[in-house]
């Protein structure tokens, strides 16, 4: 039972302490017998080291798991895992094992540190031990024949191991609170990560948590432009040749009539073309299919201005990569057409081993500034999202350099 405080009832933490100090002399004890082991083997035994390795090192985990299910169950203190080991077999992820520093803290916890703490308990031990005994003389004592001395003894003087052991039990309560806190403390700090590796697993965590929202909205995107181009891209282009059906074949309408089919048709027409703009915007159609070769030859191909395109990409980047590639040369080619004054643009997309460099080239007027609205800052934030570097190197007089370098796997990115 637990109080209004969420803290359990006298009786119920007293016997979670006693088991704590019972499963920790075992457990010390285990430790420590294993260590010894060990070090015999790996002296008298050369020939059985590898297994002592192996063994040493899975013996090492399996009482370090114990103890946090120990701290857990009767301390109330979540210890958190350390980083796992990664290797191609048993004997390389033993290996690896030995070389982290969470093996040897722990390794310290259980043959240093250990050894103390299971003396102390021992004693603790014994002296709640010896002072429920004290307490509890006169109910046992009867058990004992009359005419031995020890009973005649507690006939006279017994009252005074009761009131000695009633003394000291308060003192055993908070010694046993005492010790349970700083084993707590001892066991966090060495068979809990360090504050290094707690770092690096959340950062490891982030950036999971980043791919997948990447993924996520990639595959979102994806979706709506799917949606529109099988939806309502279609729906218009149906509208736009049935107005043209009527355009072309109901010749003996009035001409106001006639002007009203001519006006829908139009906007039907832009309508469709500003859609086609958004999906591509959304998600190029042809990136998938075709990869990034075609889709950047397809934006050179629209641009109003001569765009040379070089791909040299021998193996495919990563979807949600290859689509801030896309979105990179796309934007600056805007920019060129609408700020630079360029007469012409070039396009390079080279793979360095796990980098995408993709550069974009003009012969503008140069001066470009991210900070005057040309959307230079909303694409640095698009390179940065997968980790990836933009760099702006444009003097008055150009010409204007565009260089983005984009990893090509998110998971080596993040």
């Amino acid at each position: 039972m637990t109080r209004t405080d969420g803290r359990p009832r006298r009786p119920a933490r007293v016997r979670a302490q006693l088991a704590f100090l019972h499963t920790g002399v075992l457990l010390h004890g285990a430790a420590f017998l294993l260590w010894l082991w060990f070090s015999v083997t790996v002296i008298y035994a050369p020939s059985g080291s590898v297994a002592a390795l192996t063994f040493a090192t899975v013996g090492v985990s399996a009482v370090t798991w114990l103890q946090r299910r120990r701290f857990a169950a009767y301390a109330d203190t979540g210890i958190p895992r350390t980083p796992p080991v990664k290797g191609r077999n048993d004997l390389q992820r033993a290996w690896r094992r030995l070389c982290t520093g969470a093996y040897w803290r722990q390794l310290g916890y259980h043959q240093l540190a250990g050894p103390v703490l299971g003396l102390v308990e021992a004693a603790l031990l014994a002296l709640w031990l010896g002072s429920i005994a004290s307490i509890t003389l006169y109910a046992w004592y009867w058990m004992l024949p009359s005419e031995w001395p020890f009973s005649q003894w507690v006939d006279t003087d017994g009252w005074i191991p009761g009131v000695a052991g009633l003394a000291v039990l308060p003192f055993l309560l908070g010694a046993t609170d005492a010790v349970i806190r700083l084993e707590s403390v001892i066991a966090l700090r060495l068979l809990g990560p360090s504050r290094a590796e707690e770092l690096a697993r959340r950062v490891e965590d982030l950036a999971e948590r980043r791919a997948e929202t990447l993924a996520a909205a990639d595959a979102e995107r994806r979706r709506i432009e799917r949606d529109l181009h099988d939806g309502a891209q279609q729906r218009l282009v149906s509208l736009a040749v049935n107005l043209g059906l009527a355009r072309a074949t109901l010749t003996d309408l009035p001409p106001e009539a006639r002007a009203v089919i001519d006006e829908a048709h139009r906007e039907a027409k832009e309508a469709l073309e500003e859609l086609n703009h958004l999906v591509r915007g959304l998600h190029p159609h042809v990136l998938d299919d075709r990869g990034l070769d075609a889709a950047l030859s397809g934006i050179a191909a629209r641009a109003p201005l001569p765009v040379q395109v070089t791909v040299d990409v021998a193996e495919r980047a990563a979807p949600a990569v290859e689509a801030v590639a896309y979105f990179v040369v796309s934007e600056a080619l805007a920019n060129v057409t609408k700020h630079a004054g360029a007469t012409r643009a070039e396009v390079v997309a080279v793979r360095a081993g796990d980098a995408l460099r993709v550069r974009v080239t003009d012969d503008g007027v140069g001066g470009a500034d991210p900070s005057g609205g040309t959307g230079l800052t909303g694409l640095a934030r698009r390179v940065a999202s997968v980790d990836g570097t933009l760099a702006l190197d444009s003097p008055p007089g150009g010409p204007t350099v565009i260089t983005v370098e984009l990893p090509c796997t998110l998971s080596s990115a993040l």
